[in-house]
């Protein structure tokens, strides 16, 4: 029998990126794409290479495209620190694995290093898949924290919580990662919202503006860990935004929503330098009248619109610049 898992990719609607700084967020998954992970019982354990992890090319400038579209590394050490990290913790909680073998394979069709949580994305969905393979259960706040080691601590990758509780939930979720909260359970408070409260959302993206999380996240970790005020007070407000934000979802102010989603940004574009390129996606969705943030560490956007007239702007004068847009179909998979 073959095991097939799905998880999809993320986008932060407000608040980020304070979720790896004790701060408060809100994000969601989308189906519009989404990574897949097969798992069948073999009698040696395989992982097959996909298409990001060759290393045979036509040309220089293949090496080249490759490389910036996928990072330098491919998927499979995604799926090979997985299987570590779930075997890791099964053993340390006493949890027995049978003998057998499996073989694993994965495909994504996320588009890559835009902020859309793809490598989580495939590492959420091969736990999945081992869980559904062995029989194991784990609590969804505990997966997300081992899907978010696999990253930091096995592969180096700084990044913050949120892309992985909303593939583990696959709900819109409010979360709050206070300190106190982190210190004494592990893991912050995590509410799943309603999509009907959601306001009208486009998201936007430039498939050559691919950058690596580690660019946003290793600047800002020094700055925080030295104790810089801009960064510490940045944190702050992208909390309050955060609450201010939720107010605004339950009266459905869509205007003050848009406000804030701008502001997100703007404070971002304060504290870190950003690309050319993300500030003219920024700029020109907002010469229409939509609102507009990043969905995660660059590469794409997510905003609001009032109407289907502003959508059909936006999308003739993004695509008029190379830039694709799209309506998120958002995952709403309540327990």
């Amino acid at each position: 029998m073959i095991i097939e898992t799905h998880s999809y990719p993320r986008a932060a609607l407000i608040g980020n990126p304070s979720d790896g700084y004790f701060g408060k967020t809100i994000a969601f998954v989308f189906s519009n794409f989404h990574a897949k992970v097969q798992l069948y019982h073999t009698p040696e354990l395989e992982i097959v290479p996909e298409r990001m992890d060759i290393d045979r090319f036509g040309t220089i400038e293949e090496l080249a495209s490759q490389v910036a579209n996928n990072g330098y590394y491919g998927g499979i050490r995604l799926i090979k620190a997985s299987i570590k990290v779930f075997y890791h913790y099964c053993r340390s909680n006493n949890i027995v694995l049978d003998k057998r073998n499996f073989t694993v394979r994965y495909s994504s069709n996320i588009p890559l290093r835009l902020g859309l949580a793809g490598s989580s994305a495939i590492i959420t969905a091969c736990f999945k898949a081992l869980m559904a393979f062995y029989g194991v259960t784990i609590q969804k706040p505990v997966l997300a924290n081992l899907i978010l080691s696999v990253e930091n601590n096995e592969l180096g990758i700084p990044a913050g919580l949120q892309d992985r509780v909303a593939q583990v939930y696959e709900t819109p979720i409010f979360m709050d990662f206070a300190k106190s909260l982190m210190e004494k359970q592990g893991y912050g408070n995590y509410t799943p919202l309603e999509v009907c409260d959601f306001p009208p959302l486009y998201i936007a993206f430039r498939r050559n503006l691919s950058e690596g999380t580690e660019v946003l996240h290793n600047n800002l970790r020094a700055r925080y860990n030295i104790g810089e005020q801009a960064v510490l007070d940045a944190m702050t407000e992208w909390s309050q935004l955060t609450e201010q934000f939720m107010v605004a979802l339950k009266s459905h102010n869509q205007t003050l929503m848009a406000q804030l989603i701008n502001r997100n940004f703007d404070l971002r574009r304060s504290l870190v330098p950003i690309e050319p390129g993300n500030i003219e996606m920024v700029e020109l969705a907002r010469s229409t009248g939509a609102s507009a943030k990043f969905t995660g560490s660059g590469g794409a956007i997510i905003g609001t619109y009032t109407d289907e007239a502003m959508f059909e702007r936006l999308k003739r004068v993004l695509c008029a610049k190379g830039i694709e847009v799209i309506k998120p179909e958002i995952v709403c998979k309540h327990d």
